[in-house]
């Protein structure tokens, strides 16, 4: 597992959710892809309603526009390994939106495993 805390970058991809890469989703597609290259972490997110660049508004609303909602692909990590992680996005995305932002994070982690865990009246028990 990859720790991050610092600077970073982050990596938002836009599509709409039946872009495909070989009949498979393409977020998925993209979220192994950023996996495999060892990636600190990526996340999908679905939106409820959007447009992009066919300035046709997609919402989850209407049944008749309910189809290709947005999709959000976000992946967070160190500027040079994001930016060697855009190739693989120059040869998936075809139709879409990348966005690069600096971002300073702060991850929290879980306690130890054997770590004591503080009591109602904050003692800690065994």
């Amino acid at each position: 597992m990859t720790r991050l805390t610092g600077d970073a970058l982050r990596l938002t991809v836009f599509i709409g959710e039946n872009d495909t890469w070989h009949r498979r989703p393409l977020s998925t597609e993209i979220v192994h892809r950023a996996h495999a290259a060892g990636l600190a972490g990526a996340s999908v997110f679905h939106g409820i309603e959007g447009f992009g660049a066919s300035s046709r508004i997609h919402t989850s609303r209407l049944l008749s526009l309910s189809e290709d909602l947005p999709v959000a692909i976000v992946v967070v990590d160190t500027e040079e390994r994001i930016r060697a992680f855009l190739p693989e996005l120059d040869e998936l995305v075809t139709e879409g939106l990348v966005v690069l932002d600096e971002c300073h994070v702060i991850q929290y982690t879980g306690r130890a495993p054997n770590q004591a865990e503080p009591d109602a009246k904050g003692k800690k028990s065994l």
